[in-house]
């Protein structure tokens, strides 16, 4: 009997490191490949005015539903192209609150 935990004592720890060792090794060393950032929160991509249709303009704007995305390539159609990002002030339903959300996506080129 006394043997036997003396055996347990010696015996579990070395089993316990053993089997602590085995799960923390990788089973494989892989290398991840190098993936660019072409954008990052330093270096926001921004959208073009001048370029961007209704669903792009939808999608990437805060506040602008299917209506308002509409209207800004309707009043673009009519009158040019836009000269600055406060030209959108210009259409119904944009304020400057709403410009101000989305000044920082936004770009006249």
């Amino acid at each position: 009997m006394m043997r036997n935990i003396v055996l347990s004592h010696l015996l579990l720890p070395l089993f316990a490191s053993l089997a602590f060792s085995v799960t923390a090794a990788p089973a494989t060393a892989t290398v991840d490949p190098v993936v660019p950032v072409v954008a990052t929160a330093a270096s926001p991509v921004k959208l073009n005015l001048n370029t961007a249709d209704a669903a792009t303009l939808q999608k990437a704007l805060n506040g602008i539903g299917k209506a308002k995305a509409d209207a800004i390539v309707m009043y673009r159609d009519e009158h040019g192209p836009f000269a600055s990002v406060d030209e959108l002030l210009e259409i119904k339903g944009i304020g400057k609150a709403l410009l101000d959300r989305n000044r920082d996506k936004l770009t006249i080129e």
